[in-house]
C-alpha cells in the first residue's frame, strides 16, 4: 500500500476519499490517535447522576470512563483501570455507590479517586500515589465532554461562543428522555459524511422531507422558507445567531463548533408527524418558532434543537469497519412523561430517519469495499462533506 503521506499528496481536492482510507487498519490507528483520542466528545447529561455516588460508564473502543458525581457534588472522569494490575473496577454500566471498589484484588477508592484501601499494601510506597487515572472532563451548559489527549485541545471559545445559544434552549435544564444505540457496519467516516449532506434526504427521508427545509438547500424556496422563519424570531425568544468555526474553519488549538438555524416547512414547529408540538417549550423560549438550531460540536457530536425538544447524534468507531450512531433525545427537566410528552412520539421522527441512514450507509460501504470504486466529486450540495474530507486529511497527515 503507498503510505499515507503519498495518498493525501494524490487526493483531488472537492473529491471523496481513496478506498484506502477506508479499509486500511494502519490509518484506523491514526485516526483513533489523532482524532478520536484528541477530540471533546458527549458522553451524557449531568442528569444522568443527579446524586452523590451516582455513576456511568462510557466507552470508546479499548477505553472505559467512569463519569461519577462526587461527595464535593462535582462530577468527576476516572479511567476505569485500578491503580494495582489493571482490572476492570465498576463491571456494571451504571449505578450509585459509597466508593469504588475492584473486585480483583480489593484495591478501594473513594468518590474522588484517591486509594483508601489496599490489603497487604507496601509500607514504603504511598497510597497517595495511586489515586485513579484523571480522564479530561467538561461540564458544558450541563453537557458532559470528555477527551482521552494528555494536551487536549482548548474548548474555551466553543463554552464563550455557544454561551448565548445554549441558554435560549435552556441546556442546563434538560434532560435524556431517551437514548438508543444504532450500530453500522461501514467505516465511521461513511457516517459522518452521511451526516453531512442533505443531498440524499428527499430521495432517502421521505418523513424527514416533508418538514425540514434543508433539503432545498441554496434553492430559492429555501431562502423564502428562511424569511418566514425569521419573522417570528425574536417574538418567540430567541435570536438570530450564526457562528462557523467547524472543519475548514476551525481555530488552530480549538476545538470546533457551530451554530445555525434554518426553516421548517408551513404547518410544522417541531420535528413530529403531524407538525404539532411534542413537548414543553424549552429555556427562554416563549412560542413555536417554524424552525430549527443545528449545534456541532466537536467532529463527531451534532444536536438538533426544535423549541420543544433536542436530539443529539455521536458517532463514533467500534472497529475499522464499524461503527455507531448513539442518539439522545431531550427535553425539560421538569418534563413527565406520558403527560408532558409521548416518548414514541418524540423518538418517532429520528429513530425512523437513523433506521434509513444505517441502511444506505451500509450500502455505501459495500459499494465501497468493490474491485471498482473509485472516489467521485462532491455536488454543490455536499460543501460540508467536503469541507470534513479536507479537515481529516489535514488532520491525521
Amino acid at each position: 500500500m503507498k503510505n499515507i503521506s503519498e495518498l493525501i499528496a494524490q487526493h483531488k481536492m472537492g473529491w471523496t476519499l481513496d478506498q484506502k482510507f477506508y479499509k486500511s487498519e494502519e490509518i484506523f490507528t491514526i485516526e483513533v490517535e489523532k482524532i478520536f483520542q484528541d477530540s471533546w466528545i458527549f458522553i451524557g447529561h449531568q442528569s444522568q447522576i443527579p446524586e452523590v455516588g451516582d455513576y456511568f460508564v462510557y466507552t470508546l473502543l479499548a477505553e472505559e470512563v467512569i463519569i461519577l458525581r462526587g461527595k464535593d457534588d462535582n462530577i468527576h472522569a476516572f479511567y476505569n483501570v485500578c491503580r494495582h494490575r489493571g482490572s476492570r473496577i465498576c463491571l456494571e454500566t451504571s449505578g450509585s455507590t459509597k466508593r469504588l471498589r475492584c473486585p480483583y484484588h480489593s484495591w478501594t477508592y473513594n468518590l474522588e479517586g484517591n486509594l483508601i484501601a489496599a490489603k497487604s499494601f507496601p509500607d514504603e510506597l504511598e497510597k497517595s500515589d495511586f489515586s485513579l487515572h484523571k480522564c479530561n472532563l467538561e461540564i458544558i451548559a450541563g453537557m458532559i465532554f470528555i477527551n482521552f489527549s494528555d494536551n487536549p485541545q482548548s474548548i474555551e471559545n466553543l463554552k464563550r461562543d455557544l454561551k448565548e445559544p445554549f441558554s435560549m434552549f435552556g441546556f442546563e435544564d434538560l434532560k435524556i428522555a431517551a437514548h438508543k444505540n444504532y450500530p453500522i457496519d461501514s467505516n465511521w467516516k461513511l457516517a459522518i459524511e452521511n451526516y453531512q449532506e442533505c443531498y440524499h434526504c428527499a430521495p432517502s427521508h421521505p418523513e424527514y422531507s416533508l418538514s425540514h427545509s434543508l433539503k432545498i438547500e441554496n434553492e430559492p424556496e429555501f431562502d423564502k422558507a428562511q424569511a418566514v422563519m425569521l419573522e417570528t424570531l425574536e417574538a418567540c425568544g430567541l435570536k438570530d445567531i450564526s457562528i462557523n468555526h467547524d472543519f475548514s474553519r476551525k481555530e488552530i488549538g480549538q476545538e470546533q463548533y457551530a451554530y445555525s438555524r434554518y426553516a421548517l416547512f408551513d404547518g410544522y414547529v417541531t420535528g413530529s408527524k403531524n407538525g404539532k408540538p411534542l413537548a414543553p417549550l424549552l429555556g427562554n423560549i416563549t412560542d413555536y418558532n417554524q424552525g430549527c438550531s443545528d449545534f456541532n460540536l466537536g467532529p463527531v457530536c451534532y444536536f438538533l434543537a426544535y423549541c420543544d425538544h433536542m436530539v443529539g447524534y455521536i458517532f463514533t468507531p467500534t472497529a475499522q469497519d464499524k461503527c455507531q450512531c448513539d442518539v439522545y433525545w431531550f427535553v425539560k427537566n421538569d418534563a413527565i412523561e406520558g403527560q408532558d410528552y409521548d416518548k414514541d412520539k418524540l423518538m418517532w421522527l429520528w429513530d425512523t430517519t437513523t433506521f434509513a441512514d444505517e441502511t444506505i450507509i451500509v450500502n455505501n460501504q459495500k459499494g465501497v469495499n468493490s474491485i471498482k470504486y473509485q472516489s467521485g466529486p462532491f455536488t454543490d450540495k455536499e460543501n460540508s462533506a467536503r469541507s470534513f474530507i479536507q479537515w481529516y486529511l489535514s488532520v491525521i497527515s
